[in-house]
């Protein structure tokens, strides 16, 4: 008996009162992070800045290759290993498509993260080199000067955290965004 109340008291501190203080302290410190760091447009949330999202148009910059189609409820990869025919079968296949997108593009120069998962599936930045290798494509599907559309990237490029931890990136949904806000 003693046990089961021992269990109980726990069950109420570690899944009850333990979750609910945490999320309180989150919402209080660090709201914007705490309800997913989402973007709003116009009063209508477009996306999280943390989850990546398909774009298939020419008009946009395309991010990385999402096995689980960029769900966030199934977040995972194939985890394929190097080996594996069906990974050579889908990066051959990646390299294509982006060949056929971007016919200025050379096979020798194509950057890891536009034909390969991250580990999560979800994503949302790519590399600056990724960015820079669709600039033409994406000004001429929006019949812009590459020079604004390059200025573009550079102004959404995000440098390492605390200028040490990663890479520099480029968050694929906030480039978009702002790419929308040329044109329209």
């Amino acid at each position: 008996m003693k046990a089961l109340r021992l269990s109980l008291v726990f069950i109420v501190i570690c899944g009850l009162i333990y979750p609910l203080a945490a999320t309180g302290v989150a919402q209080v410190i660090f709201p914007n992070k705490a309800n997913g760091s989402l973007i709003e447009k116009n009063g209508e949330v477009v996306g999280s800045k943390w989850i990546g999202q398909n774009f298939a148009s020419n008009k946009y910059f395309h991010g990385r290759v999402s096995s689980i189609a960029n769900n966030a409820s199934a977040s995972g990869s194939e985890n394929l290993a190097p080996s594996n025919p069906e990974l050579k079968k889908r990066v051959e296949n990646s390299i294509a498509t982006l060949q056929k997108e971007n016919p200025t593009m050379s096979s020798s120069n194509i950057p890891a993260d536009l034909v390969t998962n991250s580990g999560s599936g979800l994503d949302p930045d790519i590399s600056i080199a990724s960015a820079k290798l669709q600039v033409d494509r994406v000004a001429k599907a929006n019949q812009l000067d590459t020079k604004i559309v390059s200025e573009l990237v550079s102004d959404n490029t995000t440098n390492r955290s605390l200028g040490i931890f990663g890479e520099p990136r480029v968050n694929v949904l906030q480039l978009n965004l702002a790419l929308n806000e040329l044109i329209d």
